[in-house]
């Protein structure tokens, strides 16, 4: 009996259909190399949930961080190796997640639910590093991560007042036995700081013994549940406190904060140096210039380096280390610290692309190091 063209046609989709298996889907994606960890994603278990049905090949993509600035790439490079290597008549699905990665080789008594801590740092007082911090905080949160946030600032706290939490107390419940402080939270991100538990007009006068064991009780004896990142704002120099973390917690790393002067290029390295020391040991993740430059709201294409310029570029060449942001100089940071509500959060397009870069670069670099450690088999610093 005689066949049209038609039958021909849906002859050659059943065999097709016949032919390709995932097998041979996921030898395709095996020339997919991601960029950031020099490995193909099939071998990285990036690629799951395989189905092809009807001329059509889907599968899940995960990915390391929310915002991968990759995505568009790897999507294009999973559709050429499919149809190079299986063929050209498949039409390619592709859905994407994410899943934190963690450079914890086992979790620990001391915040056993956290994933990735990651200290933001300066070398001296005024570079903005707390505006740094919070803004990073609900930047990481806004991509869907789960984030915490630490006001290691004991002596200075000022979380409370730029998240418009001043005069809140956090409550206490007994969770398996044991009387645990509920953080605050607050624009999507958990909050503690040692500003909810004294009043504002009393002074610290504590000496550092006092300081680390306030600190250490936030690790402690805070019920934290699951979190990707949780951030610390640590005090500006170096001191108890950082000895205090490096010799608790397990660190993924430190951020450190500068502006564009020389003189405040000089505190961080010393800020550098001290991450490096022997007895601390925690990577940098990375360095943010802050009031890096002027851009008027009515001429945003253009920039004043009012406090200097390549400060933070030419600290991060120096060390070798990413220069994971540049945040301009706005008025509206002023006023959300006074307001409560920060500036990420406000309608200026500068600063949500500022800190939505600082969050994604963050992301990208703390994925890459956990990868690193666990193909040597290191762990974060204290996880032991």
């Amino acid at each position: 009996m005689a066949h049209s063209r038609k039958d021909y046609l849906n002859f050659t989709e059943i065999a097709i259909q016949m032919q390709i298996s995932e097998k041979e889907i996921l030898m395709a994606l095996s020339r997919v190399i991601d960029p950031d960890l020099k490995k193909d994603i099939v071998s990285l278990s990036m690629v799951e949930d395989v189905k092809v049905t009807d001329r059509q090949v889907s599968f899940t993509l995960v990915l390391t961080t929310p915002a991968c600035p990759l995505k568009d790439q790897l999507r294009q490079e999973c559709v050429q190796a499919i149809h190079r290597y299986v063929t050209e008549d498949l039409s390619v699905d592709i859905t994407f997640t994410s899943r934190i990665t963690s450079g914890r080789k086992k979790m620990t008594e001391i915040l056993p639910n956290v994933k990735n801590i990651i200290c933001v740092a300066s070398g001296k007082g005024g570079v903005g590093k707390s505006t740094v911090a919070v803004n990073l905080a609900i930047a990481l949160a806004d991509n869907g991560s789960r984030v915490g946030l630490i006001d290691a600032d004991i002596y200075g706290p000022s979380v409370p007042v730029m998240l418009g939490l001043k005069g809140q107390r956090p409550t206490v419940q007994q969770i398996q036995g044991k009387p645990q402080i509920i953080p605050i939270e607050k624009y999507g991100i958990k909050v503690i700081s040692i500003g909810f538990l004294v009043d504002e007009r009393q002074a610290i006068v504590w000496r550092g013994p006092m300081v680390s064991s306030a600190l250490k009780q936030f690790f402690t004896d805070c019920h934290w549940e699951e979190l990707d990142y949780l951030i610390l704002d640590l005090p500006p120099g170096t001191g108890d406190i950082q000895l205090t973390l490096a010799q608790t917690l397990p660190v993924t790393g430190a951020i450190v904060v500068t502006t564009p002067q020389e003189v405040a290029l000089a505190d961080v390295r010393k800020a550098i140096g001290m991450f490096r020391m022997d007895p601390i040991s925690i990577p940098i993740i990375g360095i943010v210039e802050n009031m890096a430059y002027f851009t008027p709201a009515d001429a945003p294409d253009k920039r004043y380096y009012i406090f200097g310029q390549g400060g933070g570029q030419k600290i991060a060449a120096e060390y070798e280390l990413p220069l994971l942001g540049q945040i301009p100089v706005v008025e509206a940071i002023c006023q959300s610290g006074d307001e409560g509500v920060p500036v990420f959060l406000k309608e200026d397009p500068r600063m949500i692309q500022a800190f939505r870069q600082l969050a994604a670069n963050t992301e990208r670099y703390v994925a890459v190091s956990n990868f690193q450690r666990q193909q040597t088999g290191e762990m974060s610093p204290a996880a032991t």
